[in-house]
């Protein structure tokens, strides 16, 4: 298995996966066009397990300047429990730590146990003195 960056031409495959392991986090700002956009924006951030040829995990990561952010995290179901999701988080971070960014963020759905015991077990803290407010610019224009 290696580790490598994603680029556009993984976005089919890493879309198919996707569908079954974040399906209800994606919207239209997971298309082709802005997938494209944020790897050109984070150039090499975002990164792909690959094992034999087949993309089996992926997370996309970024940053605003100040801030890093993870974005759908995901490792198929199969290959899960062999540290691949915490060598992605891992390559992510040092490639958001390279970039001078302290410190990172990831959004994680309330009933995602799973995914909050990763992201703890990880070393991420749980804020509880926020709230996340989303506002949609096209809806709401």
């Amino acid at each position: 298995m290696e580790i490598r960056a994603m680029t556009i031409e993984d976005y089919d495959e890493i879309f198919a996966m996707w569908q079954i392991t974040t399906k209800r986090a994606l919207s239209s700002a997971d298309s082709r066009e802005s997938i494209a956009r944020y790897l050109e924006r984070n150039r090499g951030m975002s990164q792909v397990a690959v094992d034999e040829g087949k993309i089996i995990g992926t997370v996309l990561a970024g940053h605003d300047g100040r801030r890093g952010f993870i974005h759908h995290m995901a490792v198929l179901p199969e290959y899960r429990r062999h540290h691949i999701g915490k060598k992605l988080a891992t390559t992510a971070i040092e490639k958001i730590t390279a970039e001078g960014i302290e410190k990172t963020h990831i959004f994680c759905y309330k009933d995602n146990l799973t995914g909050q015991k990763f992201w703890s077990d990880f070393g991420f803290e749980k804020r509880e003195d926020i709230f996340d407010f989303s506002y949609d610019n096209v809806k709401n224009m």
